[in-house]
């Protein structure tokens, strides 16, 4: 059976509203219907003040249309942004009701027991690296990017996975458009260029659509991208996380057998500050920490090649020893860097004989070596049964 946007339309129109008034379809809550290989893709728009306490609505509209005949999937997501195809009409304010008392407060997250306990690996994928930063604006993704790309530089055979939900940055970095193919109308291919496999919530969504992403959701999503695409055989994975520490590091973490995180930082205070927290964040879930980049670590001026230290200099590197982890490297301020980067071609494709690619070849190969050795030890610590 086809699956076309009518049928998706009428199911939905069984989804009541905010507070049961009318239907999400009638409402205008319903933005336009993509349909790829029998998955369904489209978003319901909410007030962002009420985003958490519509998960509901938007499980229930995620269910009606995955039982659908002929539907191999759905990904549903909220928005609070006004778009064409539906969503004119405003969405009823709540009655005003009386105080709830308060919820009794969520239990931390225990760390699992050991690198493997309560993790299920993907198969054909040896590696997979987490590349974090405790806050925005340091260059993550530039450098998850030019990461991966080192790595396959030095021979291996690389993925990336755009877990930045909030902001995926991926299909600019490698210049890559349109929607995913799929394999038998359930799994997804990833996208490909410069060599890399890649998967990202921008295939999948316009660049200019604003989610807002709950808890469920973010895990949702992100197991969807990482176990329902066929990556193929992969030596390493590498992972572009949302900044800070939420709901997508902590999946990831208690949920994939990590084989390591790289926290990338600039030379100033307050970013360390803030890379301390991630670095915290891995330890606590027992995920080894392979490193710490220092991004935008000098500038040198092009006409009188002087060297600027804009941000300070040298702090991720004191921090690493401070905290006994590999220093990785210190990538420059470069011009460069930022416009090949915006031009979708990231300086290690790009200039691939240039200083700055070399710097992310090195940082590659240290990270590699580095997650050897957490193999090397992992596999130590494991008891060996002797027959005698």
């Amino acid at each position: 059976m086809s699956v076309t946007k009518e049928i998706v339309i009428e199911r939905l129109k069984t989804v009541n509203g905010p507070d049961f008034t009318g239907n999400i379809v009638d409402l205008g809550m319903v933005s336009e219907i993509f349909i790829a290989d029998s998955k369904v893709f489209f978003s319901i728009t909410v007030p962002a003040a009420r985003a958490q306490e519509m998960e509901p609505l938007r499980a229930a509209a995620e269910r009606v249309v995955k039982a659908i005949p002929g539907v191999a999937g759905a990904v549903v997501a909220l928005t609070a942004e006004k778009k064409g195809g539906g969503m004119e009409a405003p969405v009823p304010a709540r009655p005003a009701a009386r105080p709830a008392p308060p919820a009794a407060p969520r239990p931390a997250p225990h760390a699992p027991a050991s690198h493997s306990s309560g993790k299920r690996g993907v198969p054909g994928i040896e590696a997979i690296i987490a590349v974090a930063s405790g806050k925005g604006g340091v260059g993550k993704s530039t450098t998850a990017v030019n990461l991966a790309l080192g790595l396959a530089a030095n021979g291996l055979r690389v993925g990336v996975l755009d877990a930045d939900i909030y902001g995926p940055s991926m299909p600019k970095l490698l210049n890559i458009h349109g929607r995913p193919q799929t394999v038998d109308g359930k799994i997804l291919k990833p996208m490909e260029n410069y060599g890399l496999k890649v998967m990202s919530m921008g295939f999948l969504v316009d660049e200019e659509t604003p989610m807002i992403w709950r808890g469920p959701m973010v895990m949702s999503a992100l197991t969807q991208m990482l176990r329902e695409v066929e990556w193929g055989r992969l030596d390493v994975l590498v992972v572009d996380m949302p900044p800070g520490t939420g709901d997508a590091q902590l999946t990831m973490a208690q949920q994939v057998p990590l084989a390591g995180a790289v926290i990338v930082s600039t030379p100033q205070d307050l970013a360390l500050i803030d890379a301390r927290k991630g670095l915290n964040m891995f330890k606590k879930v027992d995920v080894p920490l392979l490193g710490i980049v220092e991004n935008m670590s000098y500038f040198i001026a092009p006409d009188t090649g002087k060297r600027y230290d804009i941000f300070g200099h040298g702090g991720a590197c004191r921090e690493a020893e401070r905290l006994g982890v590999t220093f990785l490297g210190e990538v420059p301020l470069e011009m460069g860097i930022r416009e090949s980067s915006d031009a979708g071609a990231p300086v290690v494709v790009s200039k691939p004989d240039g200083a700055e690619a070399k710097t992310y070849r090195d940082i590659a190969a240290k990270v590699w070596d580095r997650v050897n050795e957490e193999r090397g030890a992992a596999e130590a610590a494991v008891p060996s049964i002797v027959f005698e």
